[in-house]
Parts: C-alpha cells; structure tokens; sequence
C-alpha cells in the first residue's frame, strides 16, 4: 500500500533532504479552554480570533501555530500575513473538509484567502469525535469511511489547483492501516498526514508503530506525549507534558524527520481530564473486526506496564482561572522541554 503513494510524491532536491524546520509550533487545541469553552475570565480572556493567538503564542516564544481559518476574508489575512512576517513564524490551516458538493466553493474560498498569508498547510479531520463513541454498529463506520473518502475527493482537485498539502489527522477515528488505505485511494501528492502521536493509543495501536506507518505520508505533526491508567471498562488516557508521559519523545522525533526532514512539529497538549477509553465494553468493538483476543490481552498487558505511578490530572475541578492558567503553563513547560531536549528553539 505505502508505495502507491511515495511513488507519486513529489522529489526533494538532496541539498533539501538535510534541512529541517528548528521552530517549535503549536496546535489550536492546546488552548481547548480558551478558544472553544466559554469559559469566561478577565485574567485569561478567550481568543476572538487568530490574530489574538498568533499574538498570545508569539509572546511565548511559539515559532509557529495551527489556526482556523474559517470566515477570513482579505483585509483580515493581510492582517494576519503582517504579524506572521513580523514575528517570523510559520502558520498552518485548520479548514474543515467540504462534506457536500455544495460545500466545495467554501472549502476553495477558505484556501484561496489563507493562501494568501503563505499558508501551504491545511489540517483537517474526517471525524470531529472519537470512533468507538459515535458509531454504534459496522455498518455505520463503513457509511462514514466512504463519505470521508468522497470529502477528501472533493477537496483535492482544489489543494491540487492552489499547491498546498492537505493534512488529514489520525484523530481517533483510522488505525494506521486504514488511513494509509485511503490516502493509496486518493493517490495525491497533495493529501497526507496530520500525525498524532497519542491519539491511536485509544484504538489500540502501538504509538511508535503507528509513526513508523505515517511518517512517510506526513506533512505536519501533533507532537504530545501520553500517560495511562488501568479502570474498570479499559484505561484512561491522558496529555500530559512533554517528557512526563510513557512515550519516547526523541525516538519519535528522529524518526519522522528521517523520512521528513523538513517537516513540521506542532504542539497539541491538551490540558483536561483524562479520557476513558473503553475497551472492555460491548460498545467499543461495534466498528472492529481485525483485534484478536490475544491481541487485546498483551496490549492490556503493556497498558499495565507503563501505567503511570501519578495520578492522572483531573482539570474540571479547579476554578476557571486556575484552569485557564494551568493550561499556558503546560504549554509553556512544552516548550521549554522541546527547545533543551528535542532540538528545537
């Protein structure tokens, strides 16, 4: 499957092959709290728009961001494409698929504005919820596979017309295979990956594996790391900061920058309560058919091993402020831990 589409992607000049990208990005839900829950506070006021989080992680040092990109027009991605040039960062798209024919002339406007800011990067997500949650028999996964695959169709021709990447995140919704059946389905040099590299511990799937796989395919990344936690209908799975979790941070580095050198690292540290993910219940297995038995038992088994010794942090029960406050700081020691430990500045 892999060589369908490494066979289309475009060539790398060798003078190319050894640079790569030092600045440290981050995501648009690492700041889940500020930017889509009302969550009211004078001290940590909610971003109104991308300019107010441009703002804010450049005040952290970010060297670049994820930012959504829905409702631009030009006045506003001049804006944005001046403070971008002035701070000296990267910024890629978040755009939401076109899930209608009808939604198509949405998609290529939202391209065409962000373009404008130098934008070549747009990420987006098939499933806006988590697999084993939204689908309650096989038959309804298999309806939502194909429509994804058709929003994707839609959108190529339009990725493919303005040459920027289409990045398509693991989010919680493919297992590695399956994704890397799609992307071979669409077989564009314009359509990869948006790697997560925690998010397919929940449908149980080796995090280093799952790298290896889509590595390949990757043009942006959300680097996090993860903790987990044994209860009774699975484990909890939880962001924790970099360096703190059971994932090898530098191993995950080195080898996706040795197949993308040049690719981009974006940070997604989502601060909240852990998720549970409920692999021993009926429910879970409604949209699996390829986990053995023996399969969940050892992944169980792992799961175990590497549970953290730390209780999992519980966010919803502190104030607002104190939520709101702790969600910079993790974003910040991210940071820190990136540019002394990972090579970024």
């Amino acid at each position: 499957m892999a060589g369908t589409l490494a066979a289309s992607m475009p060539i790398i000049p060798d003078f190319l092959k050894t640079m790569s990208e030092a600045r440290f990005g981050i995501a648009d839900a690492s700041y889940m709290m500020r930017r889509y829950r009302k969550m009211p506070s004078e001290a940590y006021p909610p971003f109104a728009h991308a300019l107010d989080m441009i703002e804010h992680c450049g005040s952290l040092g970010f060297g670049g961001m994820q930012v959504g990109v829905g409702g631009w027009n030009s006045d506003f991605s001049k804006k944005v494409k001046k403070r971008k040039q002035e701070l000296d960062i990267f910024l890629e798209a978040q755009i939401g698929l076109p899930k209608t024919d009808e939604d198509v002339a949405r998609f290529e406007r939202e391209v065409q504005i962000a373009q404008e800011t130098g934008i070549d990067i747009f990420r987006a997500i098939c499933l806006s919820g988590r697999r084993y949650e939204t689908f309650d028999s096989m038959a309804a996964f298999q309806t939502f596979k194909k429509e994804s695959i058709r929003s994707i169709q839609r959108a190529e021709p339009i990725v493919r017309k303005y040459k920027v990447k289409l990045a398509i995140e693991n989010h919680k919704d493919w297992r590695s295979k399956e994704m890397i059946h799609i992307l071979d389905t669409i077989g564009s040099e314009w359509v990869g990956v948006t790697l997560d590299t925690g998010n397919n511990i929940s449908l149980l799937e080796d995090p280093m594996e799952v790298v290896e796989a889509l590595a390949p395919y990757t043009f942006s990344v959300h680097l996090k790391d993860m903790a987990v936690q044994e209860y009774k209908d699975g484990f909890l799975l939880s962001e924790v900061n970099l360096g703190t979790g059971c994932l090898d941070m530098n191993a995950i580095v080195d080898t996706i920058k040795k197949h993308q050198p040049q690719v981009r690292f974006n940070l997604e540290m989502i601060t909240r309560d852990p998720l549970k993910i409920p692999c021993l219940t009926e429910k879970y297995w409604a949209t699996f058919d390829q986990i053995s038995a023996s399969e969940l038992a050892l992944y169980l088994h792992k799961i175990r091993s590497l549970k953290s010794t730390a209780d999992l942090p519980i966010i919803s029960d502190k104030p607002t402020d104190e939520q709101l406050s702790l969600e910079v700081e993790n974003n910040r020691s991210c940071l820190v831990y990136a540019q002394e430990n990972l090579g970024f500045k």
